[in-house]
């Protein structure tokens, strides 16, 4: 099915001839075209294996039918065909009509043809059976009955159904990701409405309702915990199977499997805005676009039909000019089987299923991919350039020490920088206003608070104008009256991995905060995965120089650009892609989102900010840098599993429509039938999707 192609009804896609799919899967809908199929492909088979066995048995000397007379042996063919063909394989001649009306030549333009000419030809010779020319020629009366293909045409239709069958019921298995993602939300949730306790359709929770999680449990909405404790499975986010404790505060996630506790829990998002609606609403939307490597297909498939119908035509005109007798049977066995093999299903095939599976795949793992370009693309990275706070840290920083110098003290100090700090998003906001609370101390509004992205943030708290952040933020002259003991002892802290944030309170130098953001878990283990797949590691952050060195190197990262704005992100980023490299970039905060954009792909950690998510073209659900090593892996993995499908599939076009055409026959007298030429067709298009589907297990 083509992507761009949209319709309001149920309808077959005018452009490669599939049936149209829906655009939002619910998970509740059926299979309308493969019931449809499957019910013809009972019919056409319970009236082909007579007429094989009626035809074949004559041709192969058994005398079964010895008495039935020559006319009314046509006639039972004709009967037997007929519905086949017509009512049988009536979609596939919609569709070729439709393909020839708009000029998108495709596999049912050839199955039509083909079909159509076997049919009307034995048509014509059945009729001629019945003139009177024939019946007064001297011709014996049994010629045309050895000269029809009612077997061959029924044959086709019978073998494309079946692997139209086939090929759906494989269809689907790569749609089984968004169908799993679906059947994580529960249907009922438990709601606690004037001191009971009732369970209410999903759809019908409220923004705002408190809701029961018992035991063993499936989350149903995101929200975030009020009363009580467990350990919440949240491996269907980030793909690692250890629980997760959770407690009041807490933030939980629709579809997530709560463990042996109870918990009452206030819903925040529902319906559509959940996370997990969003996540099959992406996988969806990726799984129908298109990738690049797919325009070479394209390429090829806009030439291929109009190719197939020539070489065709010029092998009919060969067997008619050039062939034994009888040559017009001949002539027409031989172009229909080269119209029936050259069929570019496998070639249509090729890459869309390579993408769905690998798209599903990577949802199941925790790596969402916006599109099936970024899927293809990330493969072909060199570079992999990754942001600190939040990609590689925790991004949940805590302030260690609070330096106060001149006549503030530290609990001033504190209080000033949290009563600014309460208007930030930034992630050191609320370790500042975290240490804060933790301290009892009672926080000021502010006023005319500003943001400036890379440097810090300024205001008024208490008619005190107040500046916190890098020393970049301040002034030249100001930056000099910085005590020389505060820059040493903040040198200090810098290189045991600390953030530093210098705090000036109307115009003068009033201490620092030091903020530690830990490195995640899995990061170190995640860089060496990186290295050994051969991707060249940087790490990008608005951090001081000494700070980024200190966590790099704990990290294992060796190359380290520090003190940039996020404009200076988006150079880097510029910066490596014109040296020749293909960057794929990871981070989690605003002042990524131009660098994330300008990436050939841009990753979000799940866990930052939406305007990251929304600059990126791939999102790692959970937040866990461990995925990036399966995201490249995937990528590389549905890379190899696209050529090999397009490999196969010109492969076999290229062998096949020679050996269709007959050019084995002068040297070893060998033809291809076009019943044995769908089969083939048939299991060049199984094939493609077999092998489509082995991305499903593939080891990341």
């Amino acid at each position: 099915m083509d992507p761009e192609v949209v319709s309001d009804v149920p309808a077959a896609c005018p452009i490669c001839g599939m049936a149209l799919e829906p655009a939002v899967a619910t998970g509740n809908e059926g299979n309308p075209e493969l019931d449809d199929m499957a019910k013809r492909f009972r019919v056409a088979l319970g009236l082909t294996l007579p007429l094989f066995f009626f035809e074949m048995s004559a041709m192969a000397g058994l005398r079964l039918f010895e008495g039935v007379p020559p006319r009314l042996n046509l006639l039972v063919q004709l009967a037997l065909a007929t519905p086949v063909v017509l009512w049988c394989g009536k979609p596939f001649f919609e569709r070729a009509w439709l393909s020839l009306k708009t000029r998108n030549f495709n596999m049912f333009t050839l199955i039509g043809l083909g079909t159509g000419a076997a049919y009307l030809y034995s048509l014509v010779r059945t009729a001629q059976a019945f003139l009177p020319i024939q019946r007064n020629s001297s011709l014996p009366l049994h010629s045309p009955v050895h000269d029809v293909y009612f077997e061959a045409a029924a044959g086709i239709v019978t073998l494309v159904l079946l692997g139209q069958v086939l090929e759906l019921r494989a269809r689907a298995k790569t749609s089984g990701a968004i169908r799993e993602l679906l059947g994580l939300a529960p249907d009922t949730a438990r709601v606690v409405r004037k001191g009971a306790e009732v369970d209410v359709p999903l759809d019908e929770v409220m923004k705002g309702d408190v809701l029961r999680v018992r035991p063993g449990e499936r989350v149903p909405v995101d929200g975030a915990v009020t009363e009580g404790a467990s350990a919440v499975d949240e491996s269907m986010l980030s793909g690692e199977p250890m629980p997760v404790e959770v407690g009041p505060g807490a933030k939980v996630t629709g579809g997530t499997l709560n463990g042996t506790g109870s918990f009452l829990m206030r819903a925040e998002r529902v319906g559509a805005d959940t996370v997990l609606a969003r996540i099959v609403a992406l996988v969806g939307e990726a799984q129908r676009s298109r990738a690049p490597v797919q325009r070479l297909a394209d390429r090829v498939a806009g030439i291929f039909v109009p190719a197939v119908v020539a070489a065709a035509a010029v092998t009919a005109l060969a067997w008619g000019i050039f062939g034994p007798e009888p040559r017009l049977p001949h002539a027409l066995v031989n172009a229909v089987a080269v119209l029936i093999i050259a069929c570019p299903c496998a070639l249509g095939l090729a890459t869309p299923m390579s993408v769905m599976v690998g798209i599903g795949r990577g949802a199941k793992t925790g790596v969402l991919f916006r599109d099936a370009a970024a899927l293809e693309t990330l493969g072909q990275c060199d570079t992999m350039v990754l942001d600190k706070t939040g990609t590689l840290t925790e991004g949940k920083p805590k302030i260690v020490e609070t330096r106060a110098f001149g006549a503030f003290d530290e609990s001033e100090l504190l209080r000033l920088a949290a009563s600014l700090e309460r208007a930030s998003e930034h992630p050191l906001a609320a370790a500042v206003t975290g240490a804060a609370e933790a301290a009892g101390l009672t926080l000021s509004p502010s006023k005319e608070f500003s943001s400036l992205p890379g440097k810090g943030i300024q205001g008024k708290v208490d008619e005190r104008h107040v500046q916190l952040g890098s020393l970049s933020l301040f002034e030249e002259d100001l930056q000099r009256r910085f005590p020389r003991e505060m820059l040493e002892a903040a040198d200090e802290w810098r290189r045991k991995a600390a953030t530093v944030l210098f705090v000036a309170v109307d115009g003068q130098p009033a201490g620092f905060l030091a903020a530690a953001d830990p490195l995640k878990v899995s990061a170190k283990a995640a860089i060496t995965d990186l290295k050994a797949l051969g991707l060249r590691v940087v790490m990008l952050t608005g951090d001081a120089e000494a700070t980024a060195r200190a966590v790099a190197a704990e990290a294992g990262i060796e190359e380290v650009v520090a003190g940039v704005l996020p404009a200076g992100k988006a150079d880097a980023v510029a910066r490596l892609k014109a040296s020749g490299a293909r960057v794929a970039m990871a981070g989690d905060g605003v002042n990524d989102a131009p660098a994330l954009a300008g990436a050939d792909v841009g990753i979000a950690m799940g866990t930052g900010s939406d305007v990251a998510i929304e600059s990126s073209s791939a999102t790692l659900v959970g937040g866990d840098v461990a995925a990036l090593p399966r995201a490249v892996r995937l990528s590389r993995a549905t890379l190899r599993n696209i050529r090999q499908n397009l490999f196969f599939a010109f492969v076999y076009n290229v062998v096949g429509v020679p050996v269709a055409a007959g050019v084995l026959y002068p040297a070893f007298g060998l033809l291809l039938s076009p019943v044995l030429a769908s089969a083939a067709m048939t299991f060049s298009s199984l094939s493609v999707v077999g092998n489509a589907l082995r991305l499903r297990s593939v080891r990341l």
